[in-house]
C-alpha cells in the first residue's frame, strides 16, 4: 500500500512540477502584459525613429512624384495622349464623379467593385481562418485540405475564371467566387502557420490551469494566432483587390477595373489614370482599416 501511495505522490508531484515549469516559461499574457508589451514596442520605435518625422518624409516623396509628373507634362517630354497632365486627370476625375462614365458615376463603379471585393473577402475570412486553425491543430484535416489549396494557389486567376463563368454565369456570382478563391490561400496558410508557431508551454500552462476544449481554443489558441492572422488579412485583401481587375475585364459592364479596360479601347488615358489612382487609394484605405482593427484587438503587438 505504501508503495502505491508513493507512486501516486510521485506522479502528482511530477505533473505539478511540469505545470509550474510551463507557467514559469510561458510568455506574459493578459491585459497587463499586453499593455507592457505595447509600451515597450512604442519605446523601441521612438528610439529607432530619429531624424525627420515619417509623415513628413512620406509627404515629400509623394510631392516629388507629383512634381516630376507635372514637369514632364509641362515640358511635353511625353505626348499628352500617353501621359496626361495632372490638370487633365483632375478634369477627368470631376467629369466621371459628377457626369459619370458609360452609364454610371465614378462612385457607382467603385461601389460595385467594393461590393464584389468585400463579398469574396468576407466569405473567405469566415471559412479560411477556421479551416486554417483546424489544419494547424489537426494533422488529418491538413492532410485532406492542404493539397487542394496548394494545387490551385499558384494558378493564375484567369486560368479558372472561364470555368467559373461556365458554372455560375457572367453575373456577380462568378466574380465573387473568383475573389473568394483568390483570398482563401493567404488566410488559411497564415492561420495554419500561426497555430504551429504557438509556444507549447503556453498551451501546457493553460491545460494545467484547467483549460480544455473550446476554452483552450478560444482563450489561448485564437488570441495567440491573431497577429499572424491579421498579417494574412492584409496580404489577402491586397491580392483580392488585384484580382478584381481580372474579374471585371471579362463579361462586365461596370466596376472600377472595367473602367480601365473600357477607357483603354478609346485611348482615354486620363480616365485610366483616374481609375488607377482611385484603386490605389481605395486599396490603401482597406489596408488601413484592417490595421485599425488590428490595433484595437491586439494592442500587445504595439504600433
Amino acid at each position: 500500500m505504501s508503495g502505491l501511495v508513493e507512486r501516486e505522490f510521485s506522479r502528482s508531484a511530477g505533473k505539478a512540477g511540469r505545470c509550474w515549469h510551463a507557467a514559469a516559461q510561458a510568455p506574459p499574457a493578459g491585459e497587463a502584459g499586453g499593455r507592457e508589451a505595447a509600451r515597450r514596442g512604442r519605446r523601441i520605435a521612438r528610439s529607432d525613429r530619429g531624424g525627420l518625422p515619417p509623415g513628413l518624409i512620406s509627404a515629400a516623396a509623394v510631392g516629388a512624384v507629383l512634381g516630376l509628373w507635372a514637369l514632364i507634362a509641362a515640358l511635353g517630354i511625353v505626348p499628352e495622349l500617353f501621359v496626361p497632365s495632372p490638370a487633365s486627370v483632375w478634369r477627368a476625375f470631376l467629369a466621371t464623379l459628377i457626369t459619370g462614365y458609360r452609364g454610371s458615376t465614378l462612385l457607382g463603379h467603385l461601389g460595385m467593385s467594393l461590393a464584389r471585393v468585400l463579398g469574396g473577402f468576407v466569405l473567405a475570412v469566415v471559412t479560411a481562418v477556421p479551416l486554417g486553425l483546424l489544419m494547424g491543430r489537426k494533422p488529418a484535416v491538413q492532410a485532406a485540405l492542404d493539397p487542394l489549396v496548394e494545387f490551385y494557389r499558384p494558378l493564375p486567376p484567369l486560368a479558372y475564371y472561364t470555368l467559373l463563368i461556365v458554372w455560375l454565369g457572367i453575373g456577380d456570382a462568378s466574380k465573387i467566387a473568383l475573389l473568394y478563391l483568390a483570398a482563401f490561400p493567404p488566410l488559411s496558410i497564415s492561420a495554419m502557420s500561426a497555430v504551429r508557431g504557438i509556444n507549447p508551454r503556453r498551451i501546457e500552462s493553460a491545460q494545467c490551469l484547467g483549460a480544455d476544449g473550446f476554452s483552450l481554443f478560444s482563450r489561448i489558441i485564437v488570441p495567440s494566432c491573431l497577429p499572424e492572422i491579421f498579417t494574412g488579412l492584409r496580404v489577402s485583401i491586397g491580392f483580392t483587390y488585384t484580382t478584381l481587375v481580372s474579374s471585371e475585364i471579362v463579361a462586365a459592364a461596370n466596376g472600377i477595373g472595367w473602367m480601365v479596360l473600357d477607357a483603354s479601347r478609346f485611348l482615354r488615358t486620363d480616365v485610366i489614370f483616374v481609375s488607377i489612382i482611385v484603386m490605389g487609394l481605395t486599396g490603401l484605405l482597406l489596408d488601413r482599416a484592417i490595421r485599425f482593427i488590428e490595433r484595437r484587438l491586439i494592442p500587445w503587438k504595439g504600433r
